[in-house]
């Protein structure tokens, strides 16, 4: 790549960068910026290229790999075609690429083509989307900017629409901006600083006639129902999501996000809310993430019940699934398989809004982008009467081949994908190990710890390592029966649910039965027998509300069937571990949930339980030095090996997977072999 060449690429990604830090100049995944260049080819010539965003990336998180260079004067004969079919533009623009490694073009590709400036930009910004899906604004454009704007109606983005615009941009030399009926902005400029100002100035100025004319105290009809207390909210958003989460998960499992913004509720909570949210998606890129509308749930805070609720809740998405397989039906012509049928946001007035997706990050993105879709309606009712895509131009966008080609370049979903695992003793040795591993293998993750900063600490390696939204930290005292609802109650509020519970957190205390104390003994019952008992049974809770089933798996120990010397406390409590499982393995049963356990012995290395006393008294039972055990260990097990926390992180791996679907009340020994502990 030459310096030139280089340094507009650059300044591109730069650009690309500010306009998609501010959701409300562009959405998460929309938009694309451009720039033409000069370059080199193989052969040494010097030629005019085009860099233009790629499909399926963010402009807010663009690099230069997400660019797209083409050959600029093999394109540009396109703009004398009459017509071109999407297939056929997706082939010709393959063979103009200057890199077949780049992304696959954007369907907007010819838009930057056909438009005679170096730099442009295509948004979707909130006023200028409140312009063009307001009834009147076409007349209202000419008010606020005369003939510096050019009009198209509402056409599907490709060839057609493309060379509609280029060909009226090169017919009115004056004009400064396109608008985009239905769907955004496009602005240029002669280098790209200027050509940043210019899309930002002119949402400005949008944006300054629509607040000049915002009433609030009538916006969106007025107020209709109250918003409840934040503690009220969240209490109800706690006892709803897993009834949600439990419907909504009937196609391969969903992930929730809870939003009680301000900016939310006062359009939940409003008059024409009920009629407004059903209009349509305010542009395609919207409608890809959210679909056409939202579940809107007519229920009153003031006076009705959460079971009130959760019936209407039941009712509603079942109601909209049968709605979504009719409008399926009724518009589909081409063999694509229809996609889920439950809504991707849901509106509950005094309480919020709920988002629905495959993954956290795909649950967020709805939220925000129905956020964007709120400010939209918010501009446009105060403009005029809130106008969309209607239902056959909707599906076209939703079933558009090149859309579902997007869908088909995403990774195949790995084995916990939309799967919420809970981890108690998340941060210790052992259940870190879990909690990377099935963070590894695409689970949600609660790592759930009396050490409530150093659980915050590995959820946020975690975020690093897998994506934002994989894992939150969480304070846990297994003993302490409020503050275990509290934190299950914390999980449902992130995720929605629960699917995956490993009970893990504990302590272990050695010593002749003889001077064994009451406090010895209590505290092992506490946590290892009270503790697994409280939060299994909130986790129980969970998973028989959602209905979907679910997996259990206790962390016990060797000592749970093998009478160790000077242990009685710590192997008692094991013991009531091991039975307890089993006991829950047949409650569980008829409501799909397996319950199994795992049974380490001597895992040395990287538990914290062992770096305690535990390792001093251990030695002292054995009359051995502490710096012994692990070989002691190591050779009473039949395959002489040592025993790791990424060990036991399999196991659970394995309890947690399909792989063990019809495994349940089993308990699995990772011991290395220890024919005295074989179960019996």
């Amino acid at each position: 790549m030459n310096t030139t060449m280089e340094a507009g690429l650059q300044a591109l990604v730069a650009r690309s960068n500010r306009l998609g830090a501010d959701r409300s100049v562009c959405n998460w995944g929309g938009g694309n910026t451009s720039v033409k260049a000069k370059a080199v080819d193989h052969m040494g010539r010097e030629i005019d290229v085009l860099w233009v965003k790629g499909s399926g990336s963010d402009l807010a998180e663009a690099t230069e790999k997400s660019f797209t260079a083409l050959r600029l004067d093999e394109v540009l004969p396109l703009l004398e075609r009459d017509e071109m079919s999407d297939d056929e533009m997706v082939a010709y623009l393959a063979h103009c690429m200057l890199d077949s490694k780049h992304p696959r073009s954007s369907i907007e590709t010819l838009l930057h083509a056909f438009i005679p400036y170096p730099h442009v930009d295509h948004t979707h910004p909130d006023s200028i989307i409140s312009l063009c899906c307001t009834d009147n604004g076409r007349e209202l454009a000419e008010q606020i900017f005369g003939d510096r704007a050019v009009w198209v109606p509402y056409i599907r983005p490709g060839f057609a629409l493309s060379k509609l615009i280029g060909e009226a941009v090169r017919s009115n030399p004056q004009c400064e901006l396109v608008l985009m009926e239905k769907h955004g902005l496009i602005t240029w400029g002669e280098t790209s600083e200027a050509c940043y100002n210019n899309t930002i100035r002119i949402i400005q100025e949008a944006a300054a006639y629509i607040e000049e004319r915002v009433n609030e105290a009538v916006l969106f009809g007025g107020t209709k129902y109250t918003t409840l207390s934040k503690d009220a909210r969240d209490a109800v958003a706690a006892e709803i999501l897993p009834t949600i989460r439990g419907i909504v998960s009937e196609f391969n499992g969903a992930i929730l996000t809870y939003d009680d913004g301000e900016d939310f509720l006062r359009f939940i909570n409003s008059k024409d809310a009920p009629a407004i949210s059903q209009v349509g998606a305010a542009c395609p890129d919207h409608l890809v993430h959210t679909k056409r509308t939202p579940l809107y749930v007519d229920w009153d805070p003031a006076v009705g019940d959460v079971e009130e609720l959760k019936e209407k809740l039941r009712q509603g998405l079942s109601d909209f699934q049968e709605s979504y397989k009719a409008y399926y039906h009724r518009n589909v012509d081409l063999d694509v398989p229809m996609h889920d049928p439950f809504p991707r946001v849901i509106l509950i007035p005094g309480i919020g809004a709920i988002g629905v997706g495959k993954s956290k990050k795909m649950a967020n993105i709805a939220i925000a982008l129905y956020r964007r879709a709120v400010s939209v309606m918010r501009g446009a009712t105060t403009l005029g009467q809130f106008v969309s895509l209607n239902e056959k131009e909707s599906f076209d966008v939703e079933y558009w081949p090149l859309e579902l080609y997007k869908l088909s370049l995403a990774p195949a979903e790995k084995e916990l994908a939309r799967k919420v695992a809970y981890i108690t003793g998340g941060a210790g040795g052992i259940g870190s190990a879990a909690a990377r591993r099935m963070a590894a293998e695409g689970a949600h993750v609660v790592v759930a710890d009396l050490a409530a900063d150093a659980a915050r600490n590995l959820a946020e390696e975690l975020n690093q390592q897998f994506g934002e939204g994989t894992a939150i930290g969480a304070a846990l005292d297994v003993t302490d029966e409020e503050k275990v609802a509290a934190s299950f109650r914390e999980a449902v509020l992130a995720y929605g649910g629960v699917d995956l519970f490993v009970s893990n957190a504990g302590l272990a205390s050695s010593s002749p039965f003889i001077e064994t104390t009451l406090h010895d003994w209590e505290r092992n019952m506490s946590v290892l027998g009270t503790g697994y008992f409280l939060t299994t049974r909130e986790a129980f809770r969970i998973l028989v509300q959602q209905g979907r089933g679910g997996a259990v798996i206790f962390v016990t120990s060797k000592n749970a069937i093998y009478a160790g010397k000077d242990v009685a406390a710590y192997s008692s409590a094991k013991a009531l571990e091991a039975h307890l499982a089993r006991c829950l393995a047949v409650e569980g049963g008829p409501h799909g949930i397996r319950v199994n356990s795992v049974l380490p012995d001597a895992v040395l290395q990287g538990s914290n339980i062992w770096n305690s006393s535990w390792r001093e008294e251990r030695a002292r039972a054995y009359g051995i030095e502490p710096d012994q055990l692990e070989e002691h260990y190591r050779k009473r097990t039949l395959l002489h090996v040592n025993i790791s926390t990424d060990d036991i992180a399999e196991a659970i791996l394995f309890f947690a997977s399909p792989r063990s679907s019809k495994t349940t009340g089993c308990m699995l020994t990772v011991d290395g072999g220890v024919a005295a502990a074989f179960t019996r």
